[in-house]
């Protein structure tokens, strides 16, 4: 049985912890742990701001780019910037007014799902919405929308210019559907977009200015009927820049890739699939997990692969799409997840992982549970949303490909003894410090913002 929007929502305040329980809980819940990072968190100046998925990124000019989102009907999400340099932070706008629709009483920009990609002097970003219907505890996009406003328009696609701070709206998404997922060959000049809630796939050709929309490749997506029609969307597409294909998964496991210079169709990669033991076991057409897509995935060059992390489970794998093949290659979950053997409590496992800037070393922001006398503190067994089950710490994990090297840094907390949470993106600088965004208590008001990480190697 699916939880009612009551229980959803307690579990949002369950998964947030309030100041008081996060001190209190700190030091029990770090015993036989390593040492805590401490973070620190900014407040970039927005009150409204909820949870980010995905939407950091540092750029070549050094600094960290990043949406804070927004619930509101009529005030969109923003982007704000800032340099590690200075320790200052910019507004570059209201994303609703960027997109043009200030003022026309239609569903708000509230947010970006996807991260910046940077190419040819500008970051291109898409948008979504970030106000929703609640229907058998799942998010849903507004059908019946309060009187005098209008129905969500469509997500956007946006390019900022980072000498001249110039935006440019360059297309939105047909049918009202908003931009889930985002990728970007940026050598070749395609931007590729899952929309939500039925999962168009979409293609843009920033040269030629046109939008193509492939259709429906997983049933009705987020859209359909639990049970039957429904199928969780893909979350994240890898580009192999040997040929500008790209690849992104289906909750069936399936592997599905697209070349613009080929027949122009999305195609199934034959003779291989996500559906692993390992992994686990799901009914694709039930919400409440990632079921067997893939959670993130990034290109690695150095052995023309890509690496990626299931999310519920945690374990890391390795795609070479040319043999094709997929390797387990090791499960990258926090220390105390492995030794508990529990998937963590975030219902579709994290987004907080990447690169770093060797372009040898992964970056994962993951679960660790948490520990009271002894005993796991466990949060319910289903949710019918990507949300947090239950409390648990944040860790820093790091994995060295060429040595094949895992290591746990500990749990992070703020300087008051708060634990991050809600946390779903990452980036890491030029000075080797991590970026996110998480929620903390500001002026007696829990909001989601920039937090910074200490360099885990110093």
């Amino acid at each position: 049985m699916r939880p009612t929007f009551m229980m959803a929502m307690l579990l949002v305040l369950l998964a947030a912890g309030c100041t008081e329980t996060g001190k209190r809980e700190n030091e029990k819940a770090t015993v036989g742990e390593k040492k805590p990072l401490v973070a620190k968190h900014y407040y970039s100046g927005f009150p409204l701001a909820h949870d980010t998925y995905n939407t950091i990124t540092a750029a070549s000019d050094g600094r960290i780019y990043y949406c804070l989102s927004s619930q509101s009907i009529d005030t969109g999400g923003q982007y704000y910037v800032y340099d590690p340099t200075t320790d200052k932070i910019d507004h570059l706008g209201d994303i609703t007014e960027l997109c043009g629709e200030a003022g026309l009483k239609t569903i708000s920009q509230g947010k970006s799902h996807c991260n910046f990609y940077e190419s040819k002097g500008k970051l291109y970003i898409s948008t979504h919405a970030g106000y929703y219907q609640m229907i058998d505890g799942m998010e849903m996009m507004v059908q019946d929308p309060p009187e005098g406003y209008k129905l969500y328009p469509g997500g956007h696609i946006l390019s900022y210019d980072l000498a001249s701070g110039k935006w440019e709206d360059l297309a939105t998404a047909p049918d009202g559907e908003a931009f889930v997922t985002m990728t970007m060959d940026t050598e070749r000049g395609h931007i590729y977009g899952i929309s939500w809630p039925f999962g168009y796939f979409l293609h843009y050709d920033v040269a030629k200015d046109q939008l193509k929309n492939l259709g429906k490749f997983s049933a009705n997506g987020e859209a359909g009927k639990p049970g039957e029609d429904y199928r969780v969307l893909c979350r994240s597409m890898v580009v192999d820049p040997r040929d500008g294909t790209v690849y992104f998964s289906t909750s069936e496991g399936d592997i599905l890739y697209y070349n613009p210079g080929g027949e122009q169709q999305i195609k199934k990669l034959e003779g291989i699939d996500l559906k692993l033991d390992y992994f686990g076991k799901y009914d694709a057409t039930r919400p409440g997990s990632m079921q067997y897509n893939w959670r993130r995935i990034v290109w690695y060059p150095q052995e023309n692969v890509a690496y990626g992390v299931h999310g519920n489970s945690g374990y890391l794998f390795r795609f070479d799409p040319k043999v094709p093949k997929i390797e387990i290659v090791d499960r990258i979950t926090s220390e105390p997840s492995r030794k508990s053997g529990m998937f963590d409590q975030f219902s579709y496992g994290y987004l907080g992982f990447d690169l770093g800037p060797d372009g040898q070393t992964i970056y994962y922001l993951t679960g660790g549970p948490i520990y009271i006398d002894g005993k796991r503190v466990k949060g319910v067994d289903e949710i019918a949303m990507g949300a947090a089950k239950g409390l648990e710490n944040l860790h820093l994990i790091t994995y060295h490909i060429p040595t094949s090297t895992y290591t746990d840094h500990g749990p992070i907390f703020y300087e008051d003894g708060n634990r991050p949470t809600y946390v779903n993106s990452i980036t890491v600088g030029q000075d080797g410090k991590v970026y996110t965004l998480a929620r903390f208590m500001h002026e007696g008001k829990e909001i989601e913002d920039l937090v910074v990480i200490p360099n885990p190697f110093e």
